[in-house]
């Protein structure tokens, strides 16, 4: 079973921001069943990724003059922050807490970002090309 199903759940309307999330899942759940000599680098590809995701939102924030642009970058700082935290222990060899990390911290994070400020985001961009 995968960590996080592909159901249409975590979708946001905006194609940019769901290809984004699609590719986050598919390298989450890569993640959760790697080896430990498979799992440095693709931890390495998920926090890359997850850095040129965060742009593009924060490009669509500044583009669409989203009203709760501050608080979502921060929370994209906050989670960048951790994601390298665990960067440098899974580089030390300590796959472990990088395991950890993805198992019982990004799936849930990733749930109530897409579900609050993700879909906040798409709404804003959809009433903006409507008004």
């Amino acid at each position: 079973m995968a960590l996080i199903e592909k159901n249409g759940f975590l979708l946001v309307g905006q194609d940019p921001i769901d290809h984004d999330h699609d590719q986050f899942i598919t390298l989450l759940n890569q993640l959760d069943t790697a080896d430990n000599g498979d799992f440095p680098a693709l931890f390495q590809q998920l926090l890359a990724h997850t850095e040129q995701h965060f742009d593009r939102e924060n490009q669509l924030m500044e583009q669409s003059a989203f009203p709760a642009e501050t608080e979502h970058k921060g929370e994209h700082q906050r989670v960048l922050g951790e994601f390298k935290q665990f960067k440098k222990r899974v580089d030390k060899g300590l796959i472990a807490f990088g395991r950890s990390f993805v198992r019982e911290r990004l799936p849930q994070w990733l749930e109530l970002h897409v579900t609050t400020m993700d879909s906040a985001l798409a709404a804003h961009i959809k009433a903006q090309s409507q008004a």
